[in-house]
């Protein structure tokens, strides 16, 4: 199960990443397919099919790499690094995403501009050295 959900997902990425190919992507999603955002914010399978559909043009020739496509029961997680050809940011996403009979049913998606890493983990090294 986890190797062909990792398959599933690897086949939808592919089909958005290297082509484009929005219908490809939506053939992977179940008709309840719900996508969260790390503000608590979710949308449909029809609205989110829509933001993807109108970031085509923005992101065009966005490099995608995945560093890590990890599976375990029903759930699968991409870990990736993407760039906008021109200088704009450089972004990490990690995606976790929910299989159920076949299809992709739901995705939390956590997205860093990588440049505000260390910004976002100041909090962290306050209570590390606190700790002494």
């Amino acid at each position: 199960m986890t190797i062909e959900n990792k398959s599933i997902v690897g086949r939808a990425l592919a089909g958005l990443v290297d082509t484009g190919d929005v219908d490809t992507l939506a053939s992977f999603l179940s008709e309840d397919f719900t996508h969260h955002r790390s503000d608590s914010t979710t949308s449909t399978r029809a609205q989110w099919l829509a933001a993807v559909r109108a970031a085509l043009g923005p992101t065009a020739g966005m490099q995608v790499d995945i560093l890590h496509l990890l599976a375990d029961g029903d759930h699968v997680v991409v870990h990736s690094r993407r760039r906008l050809p021109d200088p704009g940011p450089e972004i990490v996403v990690v995606d976790v995403l929910r299989i159920a009979d076949g299809l992709i049913a739901e995705v939390w998606e956590v997205i860093e501009p990588a440049g505000h890493a260390a910004a976002n983990t100041a909090w962290w090294d306050v209570a590390v050295d606190a700790r002494g």
